[in-house]
């Protein structure tokens, strides 16, 4: 076990020194994002100085291997870099789903080539991820998916379409299921490979949500020709990885949404006596929406905390399982309680949308609101994941 004193003081005071000043205590509702990619445009230029140097430390990806751009770091050291993180209110180097989906899975099923030629440029914000499961006619049922990949000597011919494809339009690769063997069972014909945006064949239309905004898009590919090395694990053996993925992935939509991760760092009471007021003590003046405020509290304290536990094991080397499912579930319907208390509390100033009249906190209310009702659809609806924690968790006969 390393001196955890020594590195808490150490990495706190590096933190301190290399962080730009400007970036310290920004929430991630204040900036879109340290994304990275070809296609990235930072909102402070100081983000781009603030990924370089955490990526020569391995920082970007602490717990990844040396070898492929991360800091090595065990299971406690990475924790104490988040709580120094947290301390110093500094903000993360780099997100997405490089570091949250296709990097631990290439950790876990690449061979060393593709390790070593994708790793360190995830590491290094180089290059953006985005995920082509889902397609019109193959969503909760993922198995069901069209999309054909054709054998052609050396390379794979692909045709077909991904829908929900989460921030396409500004991802540089794509890590996508396929069918190569249309006669084989739903889930025996299926390759995971990865394929660079850029090929000829491969378009994107984005698709506006009720929100007003949208990170989906519909993904196109016709005849675009990908080498069979960019298959990762066996041919017609990808829903073995798919799954795993999958795994990672409702970890971190439940962690995200869940959690509040990521939300603004006034806390709900704050806001709620804003609107409603406190008493001579200094509560929250209404005693129901006080209940309804300490209970939504205690459920995403005790959440973070059970979630934390899952990730504190990933750290240390185990892949999730089918609690992933569980935080999945639980943590978007809880956003959902959180978002409607929110519009709840505001009143009629949770009803703004553009324009004059409303605090620029308040014209966000309707559309996170609007937003979160997708939570329990992508990414496997609740009812897929209660079925999942049925049958693997409670074992429960079909």
């Amino acid at each position: 076990m390393a001196d955890l004193s020594k590195y808490r003081s150490e990495i706190g005071s590096w933190l301190e020194a290399n962080c730009p000043s400007d970036l310290l205590g920004l929430s991630m509702t204040a900036i879109e994002g340290p994304w990275g990619g070809k296609k990235w445009v930072p909102d402070y230029d100081s983000q781009r100085a603030w990924l370089e140097r955490c990526a020569d430390k391995g920082l970007t990806a602490p717990t990844w291997p040396t070898e492929y751009g991360g800091g090595g770091l065990d299971k406690a050291e990475a924790k104490v870099l988040s709580q120094e993180m947290r301390r110093l209110r500094v903000p993360p180097p780099l997100i997405g789903f490089g570091l949250t989906m296709i990097g631990p899975t290439l950790l876990q099923f690449g061979t060393e080539e593709q390790k070593r030629e994708h790793l360190p440029r995830i590491t290094r914000g180089e290059i953006r991820w985005c995920q082509g499961y889902s397609e019109p006619g193959a969503g909760s049922d993922l198995a069901a998916l069209q999309t054909r990949a054709v054998d052609d000597g050396d390379a794979f011919v692909i045709s077909g379409t991904k829908v929900w494809t989460s921030y396409a339009d500004k991802a540089d690769w794509i890590f996508a299921l396929v069918r190569t063997d249309p006669d084989a069972k739903k889930q025996e014909g299926i390759t995971f490979i990865l394929i660079d945006m850029d090929d000829p064949g491969v378009s994107v239309s984005p698709i506006l949500l009720i929100s007003g905004s949208s990170p989906f898009c519909e993904t196109h590919f016709e005849d675009v020709r990908v080498p069979k090395s960019n298959v990762i694990a066996q041919i017609n053996g990808g829903w073995t990885v798919a799954k795993a993925l999958l795994g990672h992935e409702r970890s971190m939509i439940a962690e995200t949404f869940g959690t509040g991760a990521g939300q603004r760092r006034q806390t709900m009471a704050d806001r709620a006596k804003g609107y409603v007021g406190a008493d001579a003590e200094g509560r929250l003046a209404d005693p129901a929406l006080r209940e309804r405020l300490a209970q939504l509290e205690l459920d995403t304290r005790a959440f973070s905390l059970t979630v934390q536990r899952s990730t504190d094991a990933a750290k240390a080397g185990h892949n999730p399982g089918p609690e992933s499912s569980i935080f999945k579930m639980y943590g978007t319907e809880l956003n959902q309680r959180r978002q409607e208390l929110l519009v709840s509390m505001l009143g009629p100033n949770a009803l703004g949308w553009e324009g004059p009249g409303f605090e620029e906190a308040e014209l966000s209310v309707t559309r996170d609101w609007l937003r979160s009702r997708g939570n329990t659809i992508e990414g496997g609806t609740s009812e897929v994941q209660r079925n999942i924690v049925a049958k693997r968790v409670l074992g429960l006969p079909d």
